[in-house]
């Protein structure tokens, strides 16, 4: 995987779906339910997300 911070990587293993499609999903969904307060997450959310968008599955 790309330069994925140790955060980020804990991150995707708890919403790993066994696909980088499924996990984009699942961290979306998961993002979607954060509240106002949670930024941290939301910020460490957001990172991962565009790491793994920038990623083909070739």
């Amino acid at each position: 995987m790309g330069n994925f911070t140790f955060e980020e990587m804990n991150l995707m293993c708890i919403y790993n779906t066994g696909s980088r499609t499924g996990l984009i999903d699942s961290l979306r969904e998961m993002r979607g339910e954060l509240s106002p307060e949670e930024t941290e997450l939301r910020e460490l959310t957001d990172s991962a997300l565009t790491k793994l968008c920038a990623m083909t599955d070739e």
